[in-house]
C-alpha cells in the first residue's frame, strides 16, 4: 500500500511541475483513457474466464446485472458532466 501512495504522490508532484505543457497534458489524457479501457477489457476477460462466475450468472440475477450496468453508466455520465463543467477549454 505504501508503494501505491508513494506513486500517487510522485504523480501529483510530477503533474504539478508539468502543468503548463499543454501537449503533454493531451498525450497523458489519451494514455490514461487507453489504460482505463484496457483495464476494463481485461477485467471482462478475467470474469469471462472464471468458470465459477460464468456458471453462476443465472443465480446472480437480473438485479445484480442492472446494478452493475447502471452504476457504470452513472459513472461515465457523471465523469462526462464534470469534464464539461470543470475541464473544458472555454
Amino acid at each position: 500500500m505504501a508503494i501505491v501512495i508513494v506513486l500517487l504522490v510522485a504523480g501529483i508532484f510530477t503533474g504539478y511541475l508539468l502543468r503548463d505543457r499543454k501537449q503533454l497534458i493531451r498525450i497523458s489524457s489519451r494514455l490514461t483513457d487507453a489504460a482505463i479501457f484496457l483495464l476494463l477489457f481485461f477485467l471482462g476477460v478475467s470474469v469471462g474466464m472464471n468458470e465459477q462466475v460464468v456458471s453462476n450468472f443465472r443465480y446472480i440475477g437480473l438485479q445484480a446485472f442492472l446494478l452493475t450496468v447502471l452504476a457504470t453508466l452513472g459513472s461515465v455520465l457523471m465523469t462526462g458532466l464534470f469534464h464539461r463543467l470543470f475541464f473544458r477549454q472555454k
